[in-house]
């Protein structure tokens, strides 16, 4: 059964960046579309970027264009979220998710998920 950890999260100063992965064990990766997605507190979880099992095809949401790159080593079994320039509104628990299909936003379209790693953007 495909496991899935975070790790990567911490507290950050306004204008710095951090480096998420998310390493799967029991097996293996590489056939699954993989999504980061953040929950704020209060708020609802919501996706962040989405990657297809090839890499050939790339989503982010609007609020991270330009900031956030999503990559994977399929060699490593891990996905990675790069976040440049954050800022207070990214605190957030980030979460990996993985399944067989699509890219997709929706929480609903995932089965496999990592405990989460919280992300700070505080000065």
């Amino acid at each position: 059964q495909l496991q899935l950890v975070e790790s990567g999260g911490g507290l950050v100063q306004p204008g710095g960046s951090l480096t998420l992965a998310c390493a799967a064990s029991g097996s293996t990766l590489n056939w699954h579309t993989v999504a980061w997605f953040r929950q704020a507190p209060g708020k609802e979880r919501v996706g962040v970027s989405c990657i297809s099992s090839s890499g050939g095809v790339i989503r982010y949401a609007d609020f991270v264009k330009g900031r956030f790159t999503i990559s994977r080593d399929n060699t490593k079994n891990t996905v990675y979220l790069q976040m440049n320039k954050l800022n207070p509104e990214d605190t957030a628990v980030y979460y990996c998710a993985a399944d067989w299909g699509y890219c997709s936003e929706s929480a609903a379209d995932f089965d496999s998920w990592g405990q989460g790693t919280p992300v700070t953007v505080s000065s």
